[in-house]
This record gives C-alpha cells, structure tokens and sequence, in this order.
C-alpha cells in the first residue's frame, strides 16, 4: 500500500448525511472515487453510489456493511455529534461502540486505510471548576484534559484508532482528525449552526464562542484535509491526529484582546496569538500533509443575512 488512492477506489463514509458527511462525499466523488453512504438519518448526499441505514452500534450489522462492500478506505464520522444533546450514558456508549465496531469490522474486511473523526472539545476548554490552556496557539502535543461524556468518548475513539494501529502495524494505516466547530456551506447563509445560533450571532455575542476559543472550520476545508490524508496515510506514522482548523477565529477582534475579557483563565497566553490568528494551529496538517485552509468567515458569510 503506497501513494494516493487511485480514482474510482471505494470510500465508506459513516455520518454521510451530517452536515460534515456531506461535504466529505461531495470531495470523494470529485475526486473520483466511488463514495458509500453509511447514515440512518435521512437526506441522501448527492453523488452517493450507494447509501445503507446502517445501525454501526451493532458489530454484526458493522461486519456485515464492511464485508459487503470491502472498501478501500473508511472515514468515520457517525456519533452523537454534540455535548449534552443525549444522557452522558447514551453519548458514551454510542460514540465509543461506532469508534471500536468500525475499527474492528475494518480490520478483518480488507480495508487498508481508515481515518476516525475526534474533536478538540478533548483539550477541555469550558471545564465548570476552570480551565486554562497550557499554551496558545493549541497543537496536537497539548494535554487532553475531558470532563465531559463527549470529550472522553472522542478521546476513547482516538485511543481506540490508536490501539487497532497498534495491532495492524502497516498492514492497514489509521489516523484521526479534530476537526474544529464545522461550519456548513448553507450555514453561512443563515441556516442554524449545531449549536442553534447563527454564525452572524455567534460573531455579534462573542460569550457563544468564547467558550471553545472561537474555533471553527469551513466544512468543505476539512473534507479537503480528509481526503489529503487519506492519501497520505501510507507515508505517515500510523496512528497519528491532526487538527483542521481554519486559519483564523471566528471572531470580530484580535484573540489577544478579546479572549482575556471573554476567558480570563487565557490571558497568560492569549498574547501569542497575533492579528487574526485561531486559537487552534493546523501546522501539523500543513508540514506532513502540505494542507492549509482556504475559506475564512470573512469571505463566507453572506451580507444578505
């Protein structure tokens, strides 16, 4: 296994009709390669070869998708995508068991690359006893602090990835991805983002995004990220995590003002963070796998809303 996936390879997408899910499919068949949906929410994304309402919580029913399709490679987005929008029980047991039957049906299916979707909540900015970060900007050395169910099962998913690379060597290659807050194309014209409110709000009330240092990522950049790295993955260490963040904050200030006033626990090292510069650092995305994003909100966001 060396060098890109060929065009016309078979891509298994989980969480396909999610607003990130459809912009990764949109990516993979422009890129040419045959895109399999794994969703039971509605809303089929265009240019799906196939789609299958798949309950991956259930290994039999994991092991059944990957051997009917023996794909090339899978991307693994399906969980419960937001803190607290379940019991504590349910977002654990439900995003730790897709992390561990994907991994595990992938491995005995023939699949030779596999990418797993994590999230930067892991850091464990928003804490209730007080949180402050070791250092700004934030990369991927930076401790992992969860104190939530969410953030321990995307840390749980990335040990998890870690443990089957582990134990397959190079004969499948894994990796995972942190993909910052994911701003959906429609989102910018208005539509309501995962966590309510529209980017325009998030902008006008900075304490919305304060909380997560105001990060976030056009959601046709990170499934640019993916599909990168999935070419890239047999050149790489197995087992390695990324950050995909955009390449400034979704913020109407300077960071090293506005993060002091909004989170004062961050002022020792928001002075770091010059002009528009996230909070978030995707240097290690651009150095291993040339990647830098390319949309910023300043572009993006529509001014007929």
């Amino acid at each position: 296994m060396t060098g890109p996936l060929e065009p016309g390879s078979r891509v298994l997408v989980t969480g396909s009709a999610g607003r990130f899910g459809r912009s990764v499919v949109a990516e993979l068949v422009a890129a040419g390669h045959e895109v399999i949906g794994i969703d039971p929410a509605p809303g089929t994304p265009v240019g799906c070869a196939s789609v299958l309402p798949a309950d991956l919580t259930d290994l039999g029913e994991a092991y059944g998708v990957l051997s009917r399709f023996r794909p090339s490679a899978v991307v693994h987005l399906a969980a419960i995508a937001t803190p607290f929008s379940r019991t504590d029980a349910v977002t654990y047991r439900t995003n730790t068991q897709l992390a561990f039957n994907v991994c595990e049906s992938a491995v005995h299916s023939g699949v030779r690359r596999v990418v797993v979707a994590s999230s930067p909540t892991v850091i464990g900015y928003g804490a209730p006893h007080g949180w402050r970060p070791a250092y700004l900007p934030i990369d991927e050395d930076h401790p992992a602090e969860p104190w939530n169910a969410y953030s321990l099962s995307k840390l749980a998913a990335e040990q998890t990835m870690r443990t089957f690379a582990r134990a397959a060597g190079d004969r499948i290659k894994f990796a995972a991805v942190r993909p910052c807050f994911v701003v959906a194309p429609e989102e910018w014209k208005g539509a309501p983002t995962q966590s309510g409110h529209s980017i325009a709000e998030r902008l006008d009330r900075p304490e919305l995004g304060g909380v997560s240092l105001f990060n976030y990522i056009d959601a046709r950049d990170a499934a640019e990220m993916l599909r990168v790295l999935l070419d890239a993955l047999p050149e790489l260490p197995n087992g390695e995590v990324f950050f995909a963040s955009a390449a400034d904050a979704l913020a109407r200030e300077p960071l090293a003002e506005l993060l002091p006033r909004v989170l004062p626990s961050t002022a020792p090292q928001a002075a770091a963070l010059t002009g528009t510069a996230p909070a978030f650092s995707s240097a290690k995305a651009e150095r291993l796998l040339g990647w830098r994003p390319e949309r910023s909100w300043r572009t993006e966001l529509s001014t007929e809303i």
